[in-house]
């Protein structure tokens, strides 16, 4: 994977929070299949699968109002990840950054061909410890999440050294893969197929959670497969100058690393398919797979086989 030097970023899609206050209690709890530590990783905080159910656990209740308060100062993202700083791709940020830029570039394109009108651009937020969000208040031990209350991306940047050292995810494309992924539930948000997250089983091997976090792999591989061909801001320069056979490779083996057998069987536990979330491991990786093979968004339809 070779970034474009030249590129001129779009600074307006990402946001440096810095630290948050407080300890993140709102959205903790989220436990790793089969026990363990952090959770929800690369997916929907199960709490706002909740509050899609109705009843007692709305986001007015879950947000107390708070949509990101209390944050220290981040950094200005503008100057730090201008083209005049040769060093910019040196810093995660900028190279998140332009991740987010090719990401929302390719779906800005493919989105319309979905039949649902324009793509809604959305911003990703970097934070540090704990962050306060439109769907309550979490820490950094849920992973990376999008919250569809206020239909942002929330990612603190350490995962990804936590994604290599715990589950041996170090391939530089990991990172770019966890992001389209993420993208992918803003996808969902806007055609409306997280609805259907709220009305089916939230855990399980045939479950609506499954089926949302697979198609999220899907649509992820769709964006790899035309990663190459998104532009900067100017339109004119590519973002990425290559992406190789080995970048996806890493891709599909951060898909095995985390899928749900895989990480009960890590945690000492025994693989149990009742509490399935996000799929198992040849699952994850296969439907990447189809989405980079196919290179078509519309073959992303987990919601319509019953093969998973």
């Amino acid at each position: 994977m070779e970034l474009n030097e030249r590129a001129e970023l779009d600074t307006s899609q990402a946001n440096d929070l810095g630290r948050g206050s407080g300890s993140g209690g709102g959205l903790g709890g989220i436990p790793l299949p089969g026990g363990g530590g952090r959770g929800g990783i690369i997916g929907i905080v199960v709490a706002v699968l909740v509050a899609l159910l109705g009843g007692g656990f709305g986001l007015n209740a879950m947000t107390n109002g708070d949509e990101g308060g209390g944050q220290s100062s981040g950094t200005n993202l503008e100057q730090l990840c201008d083209e005049s700083n040769a060093q910019r791709f040196d810093d995660a940020r900028c190279r998140n950054l332009l991740y987010v830029n090719s990401i929302q570039g390719y779906w800005q394109q493919e989105y319309p061909e979905l039949g649902k009108g324009k793509y809604e651009p959305t911003t990703t937020n970097y934070f540090q410890a704990a962050v306060n969000t439109g769907c309550g208040q979490a820490d950094s031990g849920v992973g990376p999440f999008y919250c569809p209350a206020d239909r942002k991306v929330y990612i603190d940047l350490s995962f990804y050294d936590e994604l290599a050292s715990r589950f041996g995810a170090k391939g530089e494309f990991a990172a770019p893969y966890v992001l389209a992924h993420e993208y992918g539930h803003h996808i969902q948000n806007l055609l409306g197929t997280n609805e259907r997250a709220g009305q089916g089983e939230q855990s399980g091997p045939d479950s609506a959670s499954v089926r949302l976090e697979l198609q999220a792999d899907c649509y992820a591989g769709a964006w790899a497969k035309h990663a190459t061909e998104t532009k900067d801001k100017t339109g004119q320069a590519p973002l990425f100058t290559s992406i190789t056979a080995s970048d996806i490779s890493e891709a599909v083996d951060t898909a095995e690393a985390i899928g749900d057998d895989t990480i009960q069987k890590r945690s000492g536990g025994q693989v149990n398919p009742d509490q399935f979330t996000h799929g198992t491991s040849e699952q994850r990786q296969r439907w990447f797979k189809q989405g980079y093979d196919r290179g078509d968004p519309k073959t992303c339809d987990t919601f319509g086989t019953n093969q998973l």
